[in-house]
């Protein structure tokens, strides 16, 4: 995983805060943890549109206020979107179908607290922000930058006789702090997955961000096989694939730069296989 290339692919104006992102048929649907919308990049017209996720849809919600959307995946032409579960307000997962737009509310509140106890965690560390669907298996991945520092996977089985678990995963370092998940996604049978090291131990308090690595472990054990150090400065949050041949794989990353400005850069990670 040496030979990577990392460019700015895009500048998308009007969307702020990217904190996970969906290429599918020339579109990126992105999403931002501080608004409650869901935004449509049409890439060939560089055009962005807003699909309200809430009957009065804002953009720049307070921090103490914000739904906190973090993970976005699909399965089929149906969109997920989840919130991170951080505080009793970020318990919401909305469903899109892509067909009808036809959308959907849940409260995860119940499956978020017995995610917790299933982790051993406090009230405040649960905090979800990836989320991979595997025919009909949800896989969450816990960002672990609460005191406990523990990153980990939710397996969730959408069949209610199976039993659902946590792996805890175990990641490396950037500058003496162990770096946390915050996106990923399945390619090939394998997992690839953004972390990021941040000086805090809050899920609620930004920190210093010290760097963020892109790493690859094996689908049914989560063995981890390689990471790589992408960015010393930067706080990638969302990844997407854009393209995938024999040889290579080609990402598209979004950052959050945890600010209020409505713009977002979007980057190209392109991995030799």
């Amino acid at each position: 995983m040496k030979d990577f290339i990392l460019t700015e692919f895009d500048h998308i104006k009007g969307i702020g805060s990217a904190s996970g992102l969906l290429y599918y048929q020339n579109v990126l649907f992105i999403i931002s943890d501080n608004s409650t919308f869901l935004y449509q990049y049409v890439l060939d017209k560089k055009l962005v549109l807003k699909f309200p996720l809430v009957e009065n849809p804002q953009e720049n919600i307070p921090k103490k206020n914000k739904l906190d959307l973090e993970a976005l995946t699909h399965f089929g032409n149906q969109i997920f979107i989840f919130g991170s579960g951080s505080t009793k307000q970020r318990n919401i997962m909305f469903s899109l179908n892509l067909e009808n737009d036809t959308l959907q509310e849940n409260d995860l509140s119940v499956l978020y607290e017995f995610l917790r106890k299933l982790a051993k965690l406090k009230d405040d560390e649960l905090n979800i922000e990836g989320a991979i669907c595997v025919n009909k298996t949800m896989l969450l991945f816990q960002r672990g930058n609460g005191k406990s520092n523990k990153n980990g996977i939710f397996i969730i089985p959408d069949n209610a006789s199976l039993s659902k678990h946590f792996v805890a995963i175990q990641l490396p370092k950037i500058k003496n702090v162990e770096v946390t998940f915050t996106d990923a996604i399945l390619v090939d049978n394998f997992i690839y997955f953004l972390a990021t090291a941040e000086d805090t131990v809050s899920t609620y308090e930004d920190g210093e961000v010290l760097g963020s690595l892109v790493g690859k472990m094996k689908s049914d054990t989560f063995e981890i096989i390689e990471t790589q150090l992408i960015s010393n400065t930067q706080k990638f949050e969302g990844i997407t694939v854009y393209e995938n041949n024999d040889t290579e794989i080609h990402f598209l990353l979004c950052e959050d730069n945890d600010t209020e400005i409505l713009e977002s850069k979007i980057y190209k990670l392109t991995l030799k296989k």
